[in-house]
């Protein structure tokens, strides 16, 4: 029971979060969050009731219920969508087919019902894989619907030893039947509000690029002696409705609709724009702007014409303009991302890999490619007092950048004593709310006059 209570109260908390991700991302996780726990009650109360009348098979049917709920919540926990998803309707569909099969053989006082719970579940899937290679998404809704109509359409069942009385079917017919209509229009209805949401997000970043409503702000980068030597720009979306918007709330999108490149190539500007107005500044003139750059607009075939074009027009000096890459994107299309790489380095621009740890990089990969910095990812920062794990990671890492004569910034420092490990382990160059937020631009450059004056 103490076990249960647990269970209820994480779930409340999960399900009451107020977490930055989009509307139709917390929707989706609630359901999960909530299919799971109906698998689990579901499979609980089933289980006893044939267990108790020795009916083995269905039992284990009801177990494999039991196991798929824990499954699915345990990595909806964990944000393994994918794999939450694919477990859950994998193991939906085996569960209706196999109680249409051995419970609900049709006969002419009671038809089939069970079945139509596939057409809700072929809604669901649109909506569960929306963002998976369209053979998974469509492939699942399909093999759903291609079932609803196999076992609509047939009579067979493997066995009539589990199959339910007439006058038990008769009910349970018109119950399901309703039951399975309504989850239909349920699911239709948030599909519809999903796609409607969607939709006005689309309209509403467009008009946001439109009429510049984006910011940037400048979380400062500091070294050993508390001076500033760059600073990392992160968008901001200064809604007119909803206020202030963290790129959490809107970048995935963009990312998925293709309006991360014009987005990206706005940020790209404000870094040239700001670079070249501290070129005559001795204050600012030595300080490096780092742009994280996203797999879309760095794959996109004019990225490095673009580049150019900025150069030649802004005239900075480059080898203040730092572009940060993923390890996801180098390790996709090693030969095209050395081709740009390389044309840029010419042009005096400096690449550092964001997050370093976190991927599939080898070190093959950073052998060959013109990396001038390793970003420590703050994951490994977080804990790197308390997790021997994490100490040698973040050990390793400085030694590695090091040893292949590249920087080293560790992001996400937060305390003292993080600092303090850091430095002793080799690191000089911090980025975290230890130092400071992320600035608009007036208070980052009083943060430099403090810090650097």
């Amino acid at each position: 029971m103490t076990a249960l209570n647990a269970l209820l109260k994480q779930f409340l908390k999960l399900w009451y979060s107020h977490d930055l991700l989009l509307i139709a991302q917390r929707r989706e996780r609630r359901m999960r969050l909530l299919a799971s726990l109906v698998l689990l009650i579901a499979g609980s109360v089933w289980g006893v009731f044939f267990t108790l009348r020795g009916v083995w098979g269905i039992v284990l049917m009801d177990v494999l219920m039991i196991v798929c709920g824990l499954g699915v919540y345990l990595l909806t926990l964990r944000n393994q969508v994918r794999q939450a998803n694919l477990l859950l309707f994998s193991v939906a569909i085996v569960i209706i087919a196999g109680m249409t099969l051995a419970l609900d053989p049709p006969s002419a006082a009671a038809p089939r019902a069970t079945h139509l719970y596939l057409l809700p579940l072929a809604v669901a899937a649109l909506m569960a894989f929306r963002d998976e290679p369209l053979w998974l998404r469509y492939g699942v809704a399909v093999l759903c619907v291609v079932l609803f109509i196999a076992l609509g359409a047939s009579s067979w069942t493997p066995t009539r030893a589990y199959s339910l009385t007439d006058d038990v079917r008769m009910i349970g017919s018109w119950m399901q039947s309703i039951a399975a209509m309504l989850m239909l229009f349920v699911l239709l209805h948030i599909l519809q509000s999903d796609a409607a949401e969607r939709t006005v997000l689309d309209r509403d970043l467009n008009v946001a690029l439109r009429e510049q409503q984006f910011v940037v702000h400048y979380q400062p980068q500091l070294n050993s002696a508390g001076k500033v030597t760059g600073a990392e720009l992160l968008i901001r979306w200064q809604h007119p409705q909803r206020g202030l918007l963290p790129p959490s709330e809107f970048i995935d999108h963009a990312e998925k609709t293709g309006l991360i490149i014009p987005i990206g190539q706005w940020v790209l500007q404000q870094a040239f724009t700001q670079l070249r107005a501290w070129q005559t500044d001795p204050l600012y003139r030595d300080i490096s702007l780092a742009v994280n750059i996203s797999q879309n607009q760095f794959r996109c075939n004019s990225f490095v014409a673009d580049m150019g074009a900025l150069i030649d027009e802004y005239g900075i000096d480059t080898r203040r303009l730092e572009l940060e890459l993923t390890e996801t994107l180098i390790v996709q299309d090693i030969e095209d991302l050395m081709r740009k790489m390389a044309a840029l380095v010419e042009r005096g621009v400096r690449f550092s890999l964001d997050d370093f740890g976190t991927g599939f990089s080898s070190l093959s990969h950073l052998k060959r490619l013109p990396l001038a910095m390793l970003k420590i990812d703050r994951s490994f920062i977080s804990d790197v007092l308390t997790d021997s794990s994490s100490e040698t990671i973040v050990r390793t890492v400085i030694a590695l950048g090091q040893s292949m004569g590249m920087a080293v910034i560790a992001e996400g420092v937060e305390t003292e004593a993080q600092k303090q490990f850091l430095l002793t382990s080799g690191c000089d160059q911090f980025q975290g709310y230890l130092f400071s937020k992320p600035l608009p631009l007036d208070e980052f450059r009083a943060f430099v006059r403090k810090q650097n004056g």
